[in-house]
């Protein structure tokens, strides 16, 4: 058996740490003893910096242990709206918001979609995407959507996106309600948005801004619905089932401003 130290490090580094020694029988001269350091850090789930630095973390984390489903449910859901309006999937040039490192992408492409182009605000979500994904993307930008540069809006307006894909970034300011309309109004009119949500987000109960935009946008006529899905988005790290809605609407008009002002 190996021996194992367990050393909490508030007192010595601020990081924990375990030291593994041989395990016991190795003869080994004095100077030829060796120790094996296994660090350990707390990472929060939305420090997505921290996590797509870790190849297959994010996978391992999320998709493995806890379950996630959005990425296919939102492929599911397009299938079908696609397929009811006989519409051909590679007519889709899909603008992706909060790519993150590809997972979206990767279903639009098992899809059919003609184009995807991608956009996160962090620069570690891009990186992730090239390694883990290459070529998912016909292009990716690193960029915020509620300041884009000239250069940003050219690059997004000349793509002639028509649909517009966020999974599971909506609600707790990953995607703020500002930057989600800026990708909204980009798409052309008409167009088609699928995008998944924490249930709380959608129900009168909750007051934040993305549940009023989307209200309004519903009650106004800005979007008109086509399918719509509850359905378990992933475990909690107590394993309770997170639930989620999967919307894919027909883009009627853009966003005003002055709702967002």
């Amino acid at each position: 058996m190996s021996i194992i130290e367990k050393i909490n490090s508030q007192s010595i580094t601020q990081v924990d740490f375990e030291i593994r020694l041989p395990e016991v029988g190795h003869d080994l001269d004095q100077d030829e003893e060796w120790c094996e350091i296994v660090t350990r850090k707390r990472i929060r789930f939305h420090d997505y910096r921290a996590i797509y630095g870790i190849p297959g973390l994010y996978e391992e984390l999320f998709y493995d242990r806890l379950k996630c489903v959005s990425p296919r449910m939102i492929r599911t859901q397009l299938a079908q709206v696609l397929t009811e309006r006989g519409t051909e999937p590679a007519k889709l040039r899909v603008l992706d918001v909060g790519a993150g490192n590809g997972i979206v992408g990767e279903e639009l492409r098992a899809l059919g979609a003609g184009a995807v182009l991608g956009v996160d605000i962090i620069e570690e979500a891009a990186t992730a995407a090239q390694r883990d994904r290459p070529g998912v993307y016909d292009r990716y930008l690193v960029a915020d959507l509620t300041d884009l540069a000239p250069d940003e809006r050219a690059t997004l307006v000349e793509a002639d996106l028509n649909t517009l894909t966020t999974v599971a970034a909506l609600g707790f300011d990953d995607v703020p309600p500002h930057a989600f309309a800026t990708a909204y109004n980009i798409i052309s009119t008409p167009g088609l948005a699928a995008f998944t949500i924490k249930e709380d987000f959608v129900t009168s109960r909750d007051a934040s801004g993305f549940s009023e935009l989307i209200r309004r946008m519903f009650a106004e006529g800005v979007i008109c619905p086509l399918a719509r899905q509850r359905y378990r988005h992933r475990l909690s790290v107590q394993g309770e089932p997170l639930y989620y809605v999967a919307f894919v609407a027909e883009k009627i008009g853009d966003i005003p401003q002055d709702w967002l002002d």
